[in-house]
């Protein structure tokens, strides 16, 4: 199976979650917007001219004959196949609920600097995004991390699931990086006291393909169009 893969050309954004999955095992795919017409395909897709069940937005995922919308629900797809998830029902459920989880810190991220509305520009919303930013570090960021803590420590071993490495796993090195680049300074401060996420961060970072992957062009640099963006007066 080669996969095409639909998202921004500009951005990591949500696409990268997916990107992660397919990278770390190797799995063949197109990055169809980053390629020639990419952009064009893309677009006739979400108005539903070349399938009838158009997604809302990207990314999404054509797999064949299918064509599969939403972060998680593509890795609740892939997990199987690229053998990231667990065999039995029950986890990969299990797995699900933990990346649906992840959508909605990411749903968080993406508030601290649109917290009004994501057509206005971040200059419209200044003064709503600090305040929105200083509680989401003061306590959303701090709870949501410390949930994943609690689930590291309870897995049994390194990862999620134990001593399998997962697409959640995968998911909380996104999560980490991008924070790191968002807000470097109150990091510093909440990853004290999450040892086992950082630890997951760490050697999802060593491994070959992810290592090769983020020294390749392929991996995009974290910016001001995406989900973790860095102002500084956020993260005073």
């Amino acid at each position: 199976m080669r996969y095409q893969l639909f998202y921004w050309p500009e951005i990591q954004g949500r696409g990268e979650f997916v990107r992660l999955a397919l990278e770390d095992t190797g799995a063949k795919y197109d990055d169809v917007a980053r390629t020639k017409s990419g952009m064009d395909r893309m677009l006739a897709m979400m108005k539903g001219e070349r399938d009838k069940r158009l997604p809302f937005a990207p990314p999404f995922l054509k797999a064949g004959k299918l064509v599969i919308a939403q972060a998680a629900n593509i890795l609740f797809y892939l997990g199987p196949r690229l053998k990231l998830s667990p065999r039995d029902e029950a986890g990969r459920l299990w797995l699900h609920q933990l990346q649906l989880t992840v959508t909605d810190f990411v749903k968080e991220i993406h508030d601290t600097h649109h917290p009004v509305g994501s057509g206005l520009y971040y200059e419209d919303q200044k003064l709503e995004a600090k305040r929105f930013t200083d509680n989401f570090l003061d306590e959303r960021a701090p709870k949501y991390l410390g949930y994943f803590e609690a689930v590291l420590k309870m897995s049994g071993g390194l990862f999620v699931l134990g001593r399998k490495l997962s697409y959640v796993d995968l998911s909380l090195f996104q999560l980490i990086a991008g924070l790191r680049y968002a807000f470097p300074k109150a990091m510093k401060q909440i990853e004290r006291k999450v040892p086992c996420v950082v630890n997951v961060h760490d050697r999802v970072i060593a491994r070959p393909r992810i290592e090769a992957y983020l020294n390749s062009d392929r991996r995009l640099a974290f910016n001001e169009m995406g989900i973790f963006r860095h102002y500084p007066e956020l993260d005073e």
